[in-house]
């Protein structure tokens, strides 16, 4: 049976990584198993990673935010001698499967993203302190930090030598980090991707590799300093402490339906398919956010994003093979409405702020989801402000119009709110409503006039807020033929057709990493000249260099 990968875990199981509080400093320290690694085959030397060090990365950067929200500036560096971070392990790349290869990428990218966002989202900064080799995906972690400092000996250096060593990219936003955020000159950017042996000293600050080289005898005291002059200069608020996230409640059957508190997740194999249920809240909203404060984890709308997050990762490393997936709800509008309402109206407090952002996180995730998306909105349903974003996340959304023999919930509808325009940004930095209707301001002015109201299915249709709405005689027909005819086209097609038309309009740093990991690095993972017997993932560490098919494609 193939293994299971779970996605939760906790500060008392990590095997890679360990944080020590200091009030307003965290310092974060990689140490990494080498015998710990997700999946047998390989050991994790120089605090090398698989997706299960990256799992733990994850976890701890969402407890900071959670959990530690007195900490505003991070200290990443490593807990070993002589290297940093020797990237992503070798041996693991050369021996999974393709499609393990690129989710793995994927995740390990949205986590790098995610501290990144951390200074702008939640006022927590990140430095990178280099000692030693810093090479590959290790690099990667410190580009997507907010400072990097280099300490100057003969042994620490950065360097992105995929290519001249393994025939692949810095695939997890090394080449689209150097050029677009450290603004390294093209021709020098060219010279430092093609070299195994890095850059380290003057030159790496000379070339905006990094920000600052410390002398080696110096260094350690320097980084704390630094560390804080940026905690005393934040404008990050005091707080005095956090809440805990506890373990979610999740149960996987023999038949692979994953069912959680609030999300339940059914799969039919034959028709390569799974359905999120998101339920609707129980309860009436708290009264302030002391109430809110007081439900901690249990939260509705933060027990939600936790548990739908959970089930979109689990759908992509667990279940290859269900190509759609297919959103739908249930429950009263009303009450969610007036829990996002709550958050909304307090964003200035941290913990709103927390969730709201941890929304956004979500619904990108969902964007970048390489499998065919849709949503049903059928009566009972309870799409309204964030629920509503997966409506337009999706790549089809049907709706049900008018009543349906023998069901007497109540009739679909789609409410609008302030969520919908402008708080949850795609990676295009446009909002999903902004980018469905591109070259249409009139039509998003149009959506936005009618915000808190029902808006039922001709409604909705006319404002272009679903792709077709049908009625009790065509709704099984209609949808059974789109589920039919996506399972029928090859997946390879759909992921490439899917990812160019999810990301309308300007192109960011953050679309261009994807685009370029879904397009480029996709393709390059499949090449023999990377993968093959005579690769060069499969021949690194045997002294041979491998054989490539000197075909310009």
């Amino acid at each position: 049976m193939t293994k299971v990968i779970d996605f939760q875990t906790d500060p008392s199981k990590y095997r890679h990584w360990r944080v020590e509080y200091d009030g307003p400093i965290a310092n974060l320290y990689m140490d990494v198993d080498e015998n710990a690694g997700l999946f047998e085959g390989y050991q994790l030397k120089l605090n090398s990673y698989d997706l299960g060090v990256d799992i733990e990365l994850s976890d701890i950067v969402q407890r900071m935010r959670f959990e530690h929200p007195e900490v505003k500036v991070v200290v990443m560096q490593s807990a070993k001698e002589k290297v940093f971070c020797a990237g992503a392990n070798i041996r693991m790349l050369g021996g999974a499967e393709h499609s393990h290869k690129v989710n793995f990428c994927k995740f390990t990218n949205e986590t790098r993203n995610t501290f990144e966002a951390a200074e702008d989202d939640s006022g927590q900064k990140y430095i990178a302190a280099v000692k030693g080799a810093c090479a590959g995906g290790g690099y990667e972690l410190a580009l997507a930090c907010n400072h990097i400092m280099l300490t100057d000996d003969s042994t620490s250096s950065v360097a992105l030598p995929e290519v001249p060593l393994l025939a692949v990219l810095p695939g997890t936003g090394g080449l689209t980090r150097v050029t677009d955020k450290r603004k390294v000159r093209r021709d020098l950017a060219d010279i430092f991707c093609s070299i195994e042996e890095g850059v380290k000293g003057k030159r790496a600050v000379d070339w905006r590799l990094v920000d600052e080289v410390i002398p080696n005898s110096k260094f350690d005291e320097t980084v704390q300093q630094r560390a804080r002059e940026f905690a005393t200069s934040s404008s990050k608020p005091d707080v005095a402490g956090g809440i805990t996230l506890g373990p979610l409640d999740k149960k996987i059957g023999k038949d692979g339906s994953v069912t959680y508190s609030l999300v339940e997740v059914s799969v039919d194999r034959d028709a390569r398919k799974a359905t999120i249920t998101i339920n609707g809240p129980q309860d009436d909203a708290p009264a302030d956010m002391d109430a809110f404060t007081a439900q901690g984890d249990q939260a509705y709308l933060l027990r939600l994003v936790r548990e739908l997050d959970d089930a979109i990762l689990h759908l992509r490393l667990n279940e290859m093979e269900l190509g759609l997936l297919v959103f739908r709800s249930q429950g009263d509008p009303e009450k969610v409405q007036a829990h996002e309402a709550l958050l909304i109206n307090n964003k200035d407090s941290w913990l709103a702020n927390e969730v709201l952002k941890y929304w956004k996180r979500l619904l990108k995730r969902v964007d970048v989801t390489s499998r065919s998306l849709s949503a049903l909105v059928e009566h009972g349903s309870c799409f309204t402000g964030v629920l509503a974003e997966l409506l337009w996340a999706v790549d089809r959304t049907y709706m049900m119009e008018d009543e349906f023999e023998g069901d007497n919930r109540p009739t679909a509808a789609i409410t609008l709110t302030d969520a919908n325009f402008g708080l949850f940004p795609m990676g295009n930095d446009l909002t999903r409503l902004g980018t469905r209707f591109l070259g249409e301001p009139e039509a998003l002015s149009a959506a936005e006039a009618e915000k808190g109201a029902a808006l039922e299915a001709e409604m909705a249709n006319e404002l272009g807020l679903v792709t077709m709405i049908l009625d009790d005689i065509d709704w099984e027909d209609e949808i059974r033929i789109f589920e039919e005819e996506r399972a029928s086209f090859s997946p390879d097609a759909m992921t490439g057709m899917e990812a160019n038309l999810r990301f309308a309009g300007p192109e960011t740093m953050e679309t261009r990493i994807f685009g370029r990991l879904t397009a480029w690095q996709n393709w390059i993972f499949n090449r023999p000249n990377a993968v093959g017997p005579d690769g060069a993932l499969q021949r690194y560490g045997t002294g041979v260099r491998g054989t490539y098919n000197m075909e310009r494609v």
